[in-house]
């Protein structure tokens, strides 16, 4: 077995151990995402108890995500089962989240209720690198094809963030943090609960010198981002509700190119901005002594992208991107008898993209702008067949402007035995992911394009032991992809005749987008929780075998930027006088940068240290030391990571 292989099992085999060994004498907290009390809505589009869903889900709380002291969501992310990342440098730069081996674009993000996509993006994806924690109250990842109730991207997974609630007539937060590379960030937040509206607002502002993008470069890529955020629900009459929610974000962040006159990668002044601003507003009513519960919502989303080079003399401007979405949806809930649910809805959706790239040569170029509609249908149902038996069944139907129309389907089993101390569960879903405006429309467009698909399935069981004191889990996950969109690229010798989509109005151009891939990802997904007393630990530990599948020289091949192993454990304890520790660990097996598997990314190990204490019942200080061992590692080759930081702040509820 080769060094970096036997260190990865080794520290899959300690991080379980650890989590079993631990958990002979603890009792879960109450708010613990973990117990089968909890209600997991990602699943069904609705509330439903954790026992009842078939499908593979994480939760984070708002105790655990507060404890991570965490700022960046993906770095919430990545501690999950069976999620990888790789980044171009620090916070804020392009990051690529992949569930299960999927591919970054293939994950819809969710916030409040709004799916999250640009669509002036290559593939149409949502890029997580400006994801701050803020305001954020409860993240739920949801693993496997699950575009039956969520559409086009969701081949890997949804992530759905929900932001906080207000729970008292009157209530602020106050948060606070410096730290190394010249970092603070302020976070607030005020809310009300009345006999009528509930509100809350919420800003933050985070900013840092940080370190260069380039690995072997000097100059450092500072990060700056301002973060509103508001929502109000008013009551009309018992069954009658409006909901309004807005967040809206402002990023810049510094980059490095490829400067004159050598042209390769190094450190340059260059920077680029992204403002994204999501809108929603709802009506809710219930019908029939509230056994139909219904919402007609329009949701806004718009990202703004654009880059700068301080060194070019005629424009600075070298990127300008807007991508838009406006969607309409009616979802409704209907208690058909007892244990037996069916959710139902359409949606329209209608994106718009333009982009440019002016450079010296041409300062003002011509955009290229087009725009897509797609409607979609879903029906869902789920019933307790006998006591502890559920099944989910659930068909889609999309049309689009372009490719035409779609049908999946979804069918999903969980069975609670022994009170709940056991839990099987086994889902199969198909998802798609429609071709992007980009890939349609642009210079290297092809508007015959059909969308990606994939088949995928789990099964697992949950176990818990010692009157839920100790919780393990194992789920095995299969996927197949295919009709896998690529990029296609033109040689000088091409004719026509051979190869017709190398030419539009027979002129030649560098290259077409094509469905031509086709990749497979088979995994295990491990995971521990145990609770002694003061002690509390979590591991988990995933191996993913992500697989070129397509004919030709990298048949076989490792995809791209995909670690085979990765694993996290965080140990917990509670000293007498109430301060609490943690070490935390995060391990990333070798993965490789280039779909021929000819560069290859080392393994790395991050440990991180934390610690906090409650001053009083209101106000909270806490600290932390992130890659105590300074680690030096790459998620992409030639781009830098972050090492030793030191960073303490308050926290304040009021």
């Amino acid at each position: 077995m080769r060094p970096e292989l036997y260190r990865g099992a080794a520290t899959a085999a300690l991080l379980l151990t650890a989590g079993a060994a631990a958990a002979q004498t603890t009792s879960p907290t109450t708010d613990d995402s973990t117990l089968l009390s909890d209600v997991i809505v990602t699943a069904n589009r609705s509330a439903q108890a954790a026992d009842r869903v078939g499908q593979s889900v994480t939760v984070l709380t708002t105790q655990q995500i507060e404890a991570s002291q965490t700022v960046e969501v993906v770095d919430l992310l990545v501690r999950t089962p069976g999620v990888s990342l790789s980044r171009n440098g620090g916070i804020g730069t392009t990051t690529a989240l992949r569930i299960r081996g999927a591919e970054a674009d293939q994950t819809v993000y969710v916030i409040d209720g709004v799916k999250l996509n640009d669509p002036s993006s290559t593939g149409s994806g949502y890029n997580p690198g400006n994801l701050l924690t803020g305001d954020i109250a409860r993240i739920e990842i949801l693993r496997g094809a699950q575009s039956t109730l969520w559409g086009s991207q969701a081949i890997g997974g949804v992530v759905n963030l929900i932001t906080a609630e207000p729970t008292r007539p009157f209530q602020a937060a106050l948060d606070a943090e410096v730290g190394s590379r010249g970092t603070s960030y302020l976070r607030g937040g005020l809310a009300g609960v009345g006999e009528r509206i509930n509100w809350r607002l919420a800003a933050s502002h985070y900013q840092t010198d940080g370190f260069s993008t380039f690995a072997r470069g000097t100059e450092k890529d500072g990060y700056e981002n301002t973060g509103l955020s508001g929502r109000v629900n008013i009551k009309l009459t018992e069954d009658v509700s409006i909901d309004l929610r807005s967040v809206w974000s402002s990023g810049r962040t510094d980059i490095d190119g490829f400067p004159a006159p050598t042209y390769s990668f190094g450190d340059t002044r260059e920077y680029g901005t992204t403002k994204d601003l999501v809108a929603y507003a709802g009506l809710n009513f219930d019908l029939f002594e509230d056994r139909l519960k219904n919402r007609v919502a329009y949701a806004y989303t718009q990202t703004d992208r654009q880059n700068f080079n301080p060194a070019q003399a005629v424009t600075n401007l070298t990127f300008d991107a807007r991508g838009e979405n406006r969607r309409f949806e009616y979802q409704g809930v209907f208690d058909i008898v007892q244990g037996w649910v069916a959710t139902f809805g359409a949606e329209h959706e209608d994106s718009e993209f333009r982009t440019a790239s002016p450079s010296e040569f041409t300062p003002s170029p011509t955009p290229t702008a087009n725009s897509v509609g797609l409607d979609g249908y879903y029906l869902q149902v789920q019933g307790e067949v006998v006591d502890g038996l559920t099944l989910t069944g659930g068909v889609r139907r999309d049309e689009h402007d372009t490719f035409g129309g779609k049908t999946l389907g979804q069918a999903a089993v969980a069975w609670s035995l022994n009170d709940g101390g056991t839990v099987l569960r086994a889902s199969f879903g198909q998802g798609f992911k429609a071709p992007s405006l980009y890939q349609l429309y642009s210079e290297y467009g092809n508007t015959t394009l059909q969308p990606e698909e994939a088949d995928g399935w789990d099964a697992g069981v949950e176990q818990h032991f010692l009157d839920k004191k100790l919780m393990v889990s194992a789920t095995y996950f299969s996927r197949d992809t295919t009709n896998q969109i690529d990029y296609v690229s033109c040689s000088s010798t091409v004719t026509q005749a051979a190869a017709p989509l190398c030419f539009v109005n027979n002129v030649r151009r560098f290259g077409y987008y094509s469905n031509t891939a086709k990749t497979q990802a088979n995994g295990v997904e491990l995971a521990a929780a145990a609770w002694v007393g003061p002690v509390e630990v979590q591991a988990n530990y995933t191996f993913t075998d992500a697989t070129n599948e397509t004919a030709g020289a990298n048949l076989g091949k490792h995809l791209a930027r995909r670690p085979e192993e990765t694993a996290n454990l965080s140990a917990t304890y509670v000293w007498p006088f109430r301060l609490t520790t943690t070490v935390a660990v995060q391990y990333a097996g070798e993965s490789f940068n280039n779909a021929s598997n000819s560069v290859r990314l080392e393994p790395y190990t991050l440990v991180d240290l934390r610690a906090s204490y409650p001053i009083n019942d209101t106000v909270e200080i806490y600290g932390r030391v992130e890659n105590v061992g300074d680690e030096q590692y790459q998620t992409t080759t030639d781009y830098g990571s972050a090492g030793r930081g030191t960073f303490v702040g308050v926290r304040a509820r009021f």
